[in-house]
């Protein structure tokens, strides 16, 4: 279906990065996919808690990525006549959905660690678990390279939320072996289920960070004040710019946009002003790359703001 002339299309910058986040939530599968095999076979082979916990986290970074996929895909179609700031959200809403099941798997493994400490409970094969671990090990060091990569390239929040159940799987592949060797070699049997107690604490903890930069973004969070100063930093080079207020902006997905009233002299022509303000959007653009800019122009000494959204963000701009 042809794309309504009405809705820019796509950049190639954008294409772009949407195939970045497309490949790499498909990498993600695809090493959730060989990890979880593995670990089925280790769990049934050695009875490790912190090895069941790795196989929970495992799985779960499976529906994650799966969750991922949909979300970057969603988020990278273009804007249309429902959507008219585009399905950024998408993202958003897929890492919540991640750090939900994060919670639910956290919550299970702590369960069963507590059970196993009260009971008494013996691991058995660390030869197999141990060289199970190792092969995750390595996995997860490739695929967190790639995504790094991309986060690098799009800044994608449900990438960045991936990337962080693969980072905790590097830290449940070490405390796995750890756990194992403790149990199997020095006899202290209390320590693959203190393992998954500790698995099970980290991997709530990362969940709250998720959930927070999520919700940030579902609640339209202004950009850090760093960035919102580099903006009008770029704004207060322009010497036909007489003051800035009501400066508004946010994220969705790998989209960014900002709106502003920009103050002008008061005796230029209306095609005068159109022409300031194409001029303006272009060097932000090149200085902000993809930022959907809406500029309302306002003569020099009319504020109709009051509170916050009227004070002057640009007070060393000289007359």
């Amino acid at each position: 279906m042809t794309q309504p002339a009405a809705w820019p299309a796509q950049t190639e910058e954008q294409k772009a990065r949407a195939k970045l986040t497309r490949g790499a939530a498909v990498a993600s599968i695809s090493t959730a996919l060989l990890l979880v095999g593995l670990k089925v076979y280790a769990t049934l082979q050695t009875g490790s808690t912190a090895m069941l916990g790795s196989l929970a986290d495992t799985a779960l970074d499976l529906v994650a990525s799966l969750a991922t996929l949909v979300g970057v895909w969603i988020a990278a179609q273009p804007a249309d006549e429902d959507h008219r700031f585009g399905h950024g959200k998408a993202e958003s809403l897929a890492a919540m959905f991640q750090v939900i099941l994060i919670a639910l798997s956290a919550s299970g493994i702590a369960f069963r660690a507590i059970a196993h400490l009260v009971e008494g409970h013996k691991t058995a094969a660390a030869e197999e678990g141990i060289a199970v671990s190792l092969i995750a090990i390595v996995a997860t060091l490739l695929l967190l390279a790639w995504q790094r990569h991309v986060i690098r390239k799009t800044g994608s929040l449900a990438i960045r939320t991936d990337h962080l159940h693969y980072q905790s799987d590097l830290l449940l592949n070490a405390a796995v072996i750890a756990a194992l060797v403790l149990d199997q070699y020095l006899g202290w049997a209390q320590a693959d289920p203190l393992f998954g107690l500790g698995i099970a604490a980290w991997l709530l903890w990362g969940a709250w960070r998720a959930a927070r930069e999520a919700v940030d973004h579902l609640m339209d969070r202004e950009w850090p004040e760093e960035r919102r100063q580099e903006f009008l930093a770029v704004l207060a080079r322009h010497s036909e710019i007489r003051g800035v207020h009501d400066l508004r902006t946010r994220t969705s997905g790998v989209d960014d946009f900002v709106q502003f009233h920009m103050a002008v002299d008061p005796h230029l022509t209306i095609v005068e002003v159109h022409a300031l303000m194409d001029e303006v959007e272009e060097r932000l653009e090149r200085e902000f790359p993809g930022v959907e800019v809406l500029i309302h122009p306002d003569p020099k000494g009319l504020v109709n703001e009051a509170g916050p959204a009227s004070e002057e963000l640009l007070p060393g701009l000289k007359e």
